[in-house]
């Protein structure tokens, strides 16, 4: 009973049965431990986005130059980065933005293996509307993005770029984001032994 005690403390699954999470622009900076976590799953991020020519900045960004990953749209192009870790080169996907009207752009990563320090590999592959525009294998993080701070942003980057590619705020101008939804898989890997071990350790 102790034991089950502990391991429901120590670890929670990171999303609610819906595994679905809806967010819109004009909002504060959503704490990362309160936002979608991606971390260790296969996830899909779609962004309902009302284009022009003039479309520039971020659709969203989560975390820093040292992990984390955004969606934004510079000099015509949409381009999803994913930064593990800080370490060169940044993983990215680009394609064509819209140039008018109203649009479905976003990611798609698949989970398909895990490497040595139980970082995920698979595909992940840039959509507008229902076309793949690009695809590449990315590795993603296990751990967190940040210890405090640089949370999920949509519409702006509300700290430390998580991309080279622009400076923040970068905030969205020259059309309208309606809103992005998270859709977080459930093929999460729990380390139930490591979790027993660090719980008793603090003990």
């Amino acid at each position: 009973m102790i034991v089950m005690g502990i391991l429901k403390m120590e670890f929670k699954p990171p999303v609610p049965p819906s595994r679905q999470y809806a967010y819109y622009p004009g909002t504060s900076t959503v704490p990362e431990h309160s936002a979608a976590n991606t971390h260790g799953v296969s996830f899909k991020v779609l962004a309902d986005v009302e284009f022009t020519a003039d479309s520039q900045g971020i659709l969203f960004a989560h975390g820093s130059r040292f992990g984390g990953h955004a969606l934004f749209v510079k000099n015509g192009k949409l381009i999803y980065v994913y930064n593990f870790l800080g370490i060169p080169p940044e993983q990215r996907l680009v394609g064509d933005a819209p140039r008018s009207g109203k649009h479905v752009v976003g990611v798609e990563f698949t989970k398909e293996r895990m490497g040595e320090y139980k970082e995920s590999y698979g595909p992940a592959r840039l959509y507008v509307d229902e076309r793949v525009v690009a695809e590449a294998e990315i590795r993603t993080m296990t751990g967190h993005f940040a210890i405090t701070g640089e949370g999920l942003c949509i519409g702006y980057d509300s700290g430390d770029g998580v991309s080279h590619d622009y400076r923040p705020k970068f905030a969205f101008a020259g059309g309208k984001i309606n809103k992005v939804v998270f859709d977080v898989g459930s093929d999460l890997y729990v380390d139930v032994e490591t979790h027993l071990v660090a719980a008793m350790a603090r003990d």
